[in-house]
């Protein structure tokens, strides 16, 4: 089992490598779906995996400037509140309650959906964006726009792990379309990392984490990822995405069935 987990975390970090989003939207079910692992377990595990690996990103992007800071605190002020918050719900209710696990569940397969709809139409809705100036928020209505999605981010992550990337990443867009796309990689990535840190820690605080299957996957997924960014030249983005988007929808229909 333990060369299965190292293996699987080794195919997402290959698929993450070569598109830059999946990494929460396909480890949770596949950890759910074809090992077995709660629902709660599977959330609490990939957030930690989440928190670390992010970490490495956004040292990255800071060194080569393309962090955008205001953002990221904007997005902290909504998102940190609202996992704290979430993480409450999820003691109050109880995390490992059955009933709970199938809730998480169906939260996990609508996050899933959107990041589908995220890959499919962002450059549309980019485009579109652009092609509408008038609609383009400013001033005091962006601020409040980003810290509301930033709170709507932070209760998704905290809840199922998923939309931290290929959401996020989209809402920025559509919120601050002049961003160049290395900016928005690495605004997205920089937030995600104190988000995902905080959701962690409720869920260690929860019990949901195991720490050797958290080992395991990054024991797969580091040289994973490495040699998918690699393979990404030679892939077109188009197959990647599409590719990625079947399976996503594939992953929603089998948690929500």
């Amino acid at each position: 089992m333990t060369l299965s987990f190292v293996i699987s975390g080794f195919a997402v970090g290959l698929l993450v490598g070569m598109t830059g989003v999946g990494g929460g939207s396909l480890m949770t079910p596949l950890l759910t779906l074809m090992f077995g692992v709660s629902p709660s377990i599977a959330v609490g595990t990939d957030l930690a995996f989440a928190s670390l690996t992010k970490g490495v990103g956004t040292f990255t992007h800071r060194m080569r400037g393309t962090v955008r800071w205001p953002i990221v605190r904007r997005l902290c002020i909504g998102a940190l509140p609202a996992a704290v918050l979430a993480s409450l719900a999820l003691k109050q209710f109880g995390v490992l309650d059955k009933e709970i696990g199938q809730v998480i569940r169906y939260v996990i397969a609508v996050s899933v959906m959107l990041t589908v709809v995220a890959l499919l139409f962002k450059r549309k809705m980019l485009a579109w964006i652009n092609t509408h100036p008038e609609y383009q928020l400013q001033g005091g209505a962006l601020t409040a726009a980003t810290i509301a999605s930033g709170a709507l981010l932070g209760t998704l992550v905290t809840i199922s792990s998923i939309g931290a990337g290929a959401i996020g990443a989209t809402l920025l867009v559509m919120l601050y379309p002049r961003l160049t796309a290395a900016e928005v990689a690495g605004t997205d990535i920089a937030y995600a990392v104190p988000l995902t840190a905080i959701a962690a820690v409720g869920h260690w605080w929860l019990g949901s984490i195991n720490w050797e299957l958290l080992l395991t996957l990054l024991v797969g997924s580091v040289p994973g990822i490495t040699l998918g960014a690699y393979a990404a030249r030679a892939v077109p983005e188009r197959v990647l995405r599409g590719l990625l988007a079947f399976t996503l929808v594939s992953v929603a229909a089998k948690l929500i069935s």
